[in-house]
């Protein structure tokens, strides 16, 4: 339920307006307790201007509730869970596509990796699952967006592991469709994910989870149904009972306006069993045996907001409605949980609305919690910066302070700071790499992969609109277009033989690619695609002759690698290429077609190719009862009985 924006449209006006009589409603209940009077006391609010539903689900009775589950997280990978791609963001952030059988889709999940990751290879390290809002978006968690976790975190030791999507979700299991989606999400936080980080990502076995408005709701339920798994757990602003008298109406109107998603598709019909089972409040006594912090602030205005000219309202009024539930429902069930003998640490803002500074604030006052609870240090170990790499940082103060002390890499020395890393051997010296280069480095195993050490620093490309680093085996090219790629072997020879950025090829667009079909590789450039094997070296293909080669089926198809670069032809403009095992050629009024090698190949070439009375092919080769047929501007051959005519 986060408001990341100042705009307040008319559902959300009347959502925060419909706030305070469900508030009222529940305090005088008896099931919520209203702020102590003196720093926590909230001003008058003003009166609603439009009626409260004439409906609300009645509260149930807490002694016929469902249990809630106690379930357990598999230490197997579940079939058809799979890592499909990887992509660095930066030094220690990476982008993971997990293939969920349960989403029936792959689903990104973002990584901060911890301060020690390079210099600890070995180890392993807790995980804090941390939440987005009501809004979550399908690129980035908001918490990467809006707040600035990654300096926080950067020089923590733990993983910190960031679902994106899952807009409305309260990341559970729907009981129907989400609007034409599989929401699954408990399956696949829960079930599908752990195993893979475990197994791939250093993941060891103590764990947290944590989030904001949605999340906090959510971070709840998962540690209440897997009390074993979880050593701790925060809400930040959640809703923490979500069946009191008003609460499943309030719900249902936040997810209507965020995305239109009905909640009767989360867990069925208002109120049901189902929403029962999933309400923190009703299963508190689940987290004896946890750590667990939890916050609100009261809607007033607070150093965050900006004051309306109402007595301590502000100007974000969806954000004090809503940060006004979350207080009396968190109040709920701090209550509840003590009363099951839970150790509770509640901060109760005086002031305050639901948006992003107030999380942020309180995910570094829960940190010091968390950190004891999974068993690492609360504090940054002190480091110093050594010899080369002391002086290059030196001259580099944008690399921000040390994050490890300096430690072994292969070939040199290795110290990573909060804005990049210094390498330095004997060889190369000492020499920084930054930003998304410095991502693209990591993704290539670092001084562990093919590149090697570095051999320069990052430098500004002769265009001036791109950056460069060198390293012994290779180079990294990054442009705000492109990204950063790396370049090397032969392929990067033929590149800077043609003028590297500033020639027809211009920016790398992508990584190597290996052929796991067949010996070879490929990488993409703006003007075009490079093809390489060990028998045909580096090639281009480009343009509409590029576009009929892979819908072919490319180097896998029975055209091969290609032997030639695109060949000009004197003949109306046309250009060809030549392949292992055929051509394309083009015109601009014929388009690019295949010409296998063979009879139909060998026959054009009698009458002179494209400069004879056939001239260019006008479409591929296809299959009649008389033959394989292949079209010409002046005629045709068809090949039947491994003879081929000319008509």
């Amino acid at each position: 339920m986060a408001t990341p924006s100042a705009y307040v449209s008319p559902r959300n006006r009347w959502a925060s307006l419909v706030a305070v009589p469900l508030v009222a409603g529940m305090v005088g209940s008896g099931l919520v307790v209203t702020p102590l009077a003196g720093a926590q006391e909230t001003p008058v609010r003003p009166s609603p201007t439009q009626e409260t539903p004439a409906r609300a689900t009645p509260a149930p009775n807490p002694e016929n509730a469902p249990d809630a589950p106690t379930l357990q997280v598999p230490d197997d990978l579940p079939t058809g869970v799979r890592l499909d791609r990887v992509e660095w963001k930066s030094a220690n952030r990476v982008a993971l596509w997990v293939q969920s059988p349960a989403m029936d889709e792959a689903v990104q999940v973002q990584l901060m990796l911890p301060a020690t990751w390079n210099s600890e290879p070995d180890r392993t390290y807790p995980s804090l699952l941390l939440l987005d809002g009501l809004r979550a978006r399908d690129d980035a968690s908001g918490w990467t967006l809006e707040t600035k976790i990654s300096q926080f975190f950067d020089a923590k030791n733990a993983v910190i592991v960031l679902p994106i999507g899952g807009e409305s979700s309260f990341y559970t299991d729907w009981v129907a469709d989400a609007k034409g989606e599989q929401y699954q999400w408990e399956t696949f936080l829960m079930q599908e994910l752990p195993p893979l980080l475990q197994r791939e990502w250093r993941v060891g076995d103590k764990h947290g989870v944590a989030g904001l408005s949605m999340g906090g709701t959510a971070a709840m339920m998962l540690a209440q149904r897997y009390p074993d798994y979880f050593q701790f757990a925060a809400s930040y602003s959640g809703f923490l009972d979500t069946t009191s008298f008003g609460m499943p109406e309030a719900i249902k109107v936040a997810m209507q306006d965020a995305g239109g998603y009905p909640a009767e598709s989360m867990w069925g019909p208002l109120g049901s069993p189902r929403w029962q089972e999933q309400d923190p409040k009703l299963h508190a006594a689940k987290m004896r045996d946890q750590t667990v912090y939890v916050s609100a602030g009261s809607g007033n205005t607070g150093p965050w907001d900006e004051p309306s000219g109402l007595p301590g309202i502000p100007t974000n009024f969806p954000g004090y409605g809503l940060e006004l539930l979350s207080r009396m429902t968190t109040q709920t069930f701090v209550n509840r949980a003590r009363e099951a003998g839970v150790n509770v640490t509640a901060n109760f803002r005086p002031s305050g609305t639901h948006t992003w500074p107030y999380w942020q604030f309180e995910m570094t006052q829960a940190w010091p919690q968390y950190a004891t609870a999974v068993g690492i240090a609360n504090v940054e170990p002190p480091c110093v910066a050594e010899g080369e790499i002391a002086r290059l940082a030196e001259r580099e103060p944008g690399l921000g302070p040390c994050l490890t002390n300096e430690y072994d890499v292969r070939g040199g020395k290795a110290t990573d700071f909060r804005f990049g890393q210094v390498f330095w051997s004997q060889q190369t010296g000492a020499h920084s790499v930054l930003g998304a280069i410095g991502a693209a480095y990591q993704s290539e195993d670092g001084p562990a992969g093919s590149l090697g050490l570095p051999t320069s620093g990052e430098n500004t490309t002769p265009d001036g609109k791109g950056r460069y680093s060198d390293f012994q085996n290779g180079v990294i090219y990054w442009s705000p277009t492109t990204g950063a790629h790396a370049v090397r072997g032969a392929i990067r020879a033929m590149w800077q033989d043609q003028g590297a950025e500033r020639g027809d090829l211009g920016y790398p667009t992508t990584d190597e690619i290996a052929n796991p079909n067949k010996p070879g590789v490929v990488q993409g450039f703006q003007g075009g695609t490079v093809y390489w094997s060990e028998e045909t070296g580096p090639k281009v293909v480009e343009g509409e002759i590029l576009k009929t080669y892979r819908e072919a089926g490319a180097e896998n198809s029975a055209l091969g690698y290609p032997t030639t670069d695109e060949i000009a032809l004197s003949t109306r403009g046309g250009a060809f290429s030549r392949f292992q095992g055929g051509y394309i050629y083009w015109s601009r009024g014929t388009g690019a077609h295949v010409v296998p090698r063979g009879p139909i190949f060998d026959a054009w070439g009698t009458v002179d190719y494209e400069r004879g009375r056939l001239g260019y092919p006008t479409g591929p080769v296809r299959t009649t009862r008389d033959g394989q047929v292949m079209d010409f501007e002046g005629g045709q051959i068809t090949v039947s009985g491994g003879r081929a005519e000319i008509s």
